[in-house]
C-alpha cells in the first residue's frame, strides 16, 4: 500500500538524517543538564530537523504522486516555526518574540481555511477562528512543554498518527491530513531508536514546535470532518497534563512561561517511576485514547461518544493520579 511505503521511506530518511547530523548537533546544539532537566549528561538537541524534513519531503512527494493538495501555507508555516525553534535552541529567544512568531504561523494556517470549515456553526466565524488560533498556539506550546523525557513525544505522536492513518483508510479523514499524519508517523519511528533511554539526541524546539503545528492541523481537519470528540480524545493526556500544570503554576503565582519540572510525567520520575515505566504507561494510555477516538468515529452514536469521552477522562485522570503519587506510599 502507498501509505505503508510512505511510512517506511519517512522512517528511513529520518533515521539517516538523525544519524548523520548527530556530530554536528553535538558540537553546536548541546543541551546541558540543569535543575529543571530530566537528563543527566550533555546531549545534542535538534534532531527535529530530521523528523520535519522527512515528514515534509515524503508528504509533499506523495501529494504530487496522488494529486492531493497539501496547503502551501501549512508547509511554509511549518518551516518558519521550525526555524523559530532552531533559533530558540541556539540563542534562546524572548518569550514575546516566540509567541508572536508562533501565532503568525498558526494564524497563517487558520486563515486559509474555507468558510465552510466549521466546528460550531452557531458561533460567529470570526469568533470560532479566533478561538482556534488561541487553541493552536497553546497546542504548539504544550507539545513543546511535554517534550521533556526520553521517548515522551514518540509515545504521544505514534499512537495519534497511527489512529489518524487508520481513520484515513476508513474514509473518515481528509487525505491531506492522512498524508501528513502518515509521514510524521514514519519520521517519528525513524527517530525513536536515537531517543530511547538514555537518549543519544533530543528533538529540540526545532522539532517539537512544528510537530505541534502539524498535529494540531491534523486534529483540526478531523474536527472539521465532523469528529470533534475524536480530535479531543487523541491528545487528551497532553492536554490534561499541560493545562492542569499551567493553571496550578498560575495559581501559585509562578513564572508559568519559564522552564520547570511540574508536569505530571516529570513528577512521576521524582516519585520513583523509572523513565521506561513513565513512557510505557503514557504510551498505553495513548493507545486507549486512540481506540476510544476511533470508536466514536465508527459508532456514529451520541451515547457512545459521550461514554467514550467519559472513559477517556477517567483513564487520563487515573494516570495523572498515579504519576502524582510517590511509589513509596
Amino acid at each position: 500500500m502507498p501509505s505503508l511505503l510512505a511510512l517506511a521511506i519517512a522512517a528511513l530518511i529520518s533515521a539517516i538524517i538523525t544519524w548523520t547530523s548527530r556530530p554536528l548537533l553535538q558540537r553546536y546544539a548541546l543541551a546541558r543538564p540543569n535543575a529543571r532537566s530530566s537528563h543527566r549528561i550533555p546531549t545534542p538537541q535538534g534532531a527535529g530537523i530530521a523528523v520535519i524534513a522527512a515528514t515534509l519531503v515524503v508528504a509533499s512527494a506523495w501529494a504530487v504522486w496522488a494529486s492531493v493538495a497539501i496547503p502551501p501555507a501549512l508547509v511554509i508555516a511549518t518551516i518558519v516555526i521550525a526555524l523559530v525553534g532552531f533559533a530558540d535552541d541556539v540563542v534562546s529567544l524572548p518569550v514575546l518574540v516566540r509567541l508572536v512568531l508562533q501565532a503568525a504561523c498558526v494564524g497563517a494556517v487558520v486563515v486559509i481555511a474555507p468558510e465552510t470549515a466549521r466546528i460550531v456553526p452557531a458561533l460567529p466565524l470570526a469568533l470560532e477562528r479566533g478561538l482556534i488560533l488561541l487553541a493552536g498556539v497553546w497546542f504548539v506550546n504544550l507539545v513543546n512543554f511535554m517534550d521533556g523525557l526520553d521517548l515522551m513525544t514518540v509515545a504521544e505522536v505514534v499512537p495519534m498518527t497511527a489512529a489518524l492513518l487508520l481513520l484515513g483508510w476508513l474514509g473518515d479523514l481528509s487525505w491531506p491530513a492522512v498524508l501528513i499524519a502518515t509521514a510524521l508517523f514514519g519520521a517519528m519511528l525513524g527517530f525513536a531508536p536515537f531517543n530511547k533511554p538514555v537518549a543519544k539526541v533530543f528533538l529540540g524546539d526545532v522539532g517539537s514546535l512544528p510537530i505541534g503545528l502539524l498535529l494540531g492541523w491534523c486534529l483540526l481537519e478531523l474536527a472539521w470532518y465532523g469528529q470533534p470528540a475524536a480530535a479531543l480524545l487523541l491528545p487528551a493526556y497532553y492536554l490534561a497534563d499541560s493545562t492542569i500544570t499551567l493553571f496550578r503554576r498560575i495559581a501559585r503565582r509562578e513564572q508559568f512561561w519559564s522552564a520547570h519540572r511540574s508536569h505530571f510525567y516529570q513528577r512521576a520520575t521524582n516519585n520513583g517511576f523509572t523513565v521506561p515505566r513513565v513512557i510505557g504507561e503514557t504510551f498505553t494510555l495513548n493507545l486507549v485514547l486512540a481506540a476510544l477516538a476511533i470508536l466514536t468515529v465508527r459508532a456514529g452514536s451520541v451515547i457512545v461518544t459521550l461514554l467514550a469521552l467519559l472513559a477517556g477522562a477517567i483513564a487520563t485522570a487515573f494516570v495523572l493520579h498515579r504519576f502524582s503519587r510517590s511509589q513509596a506510599s
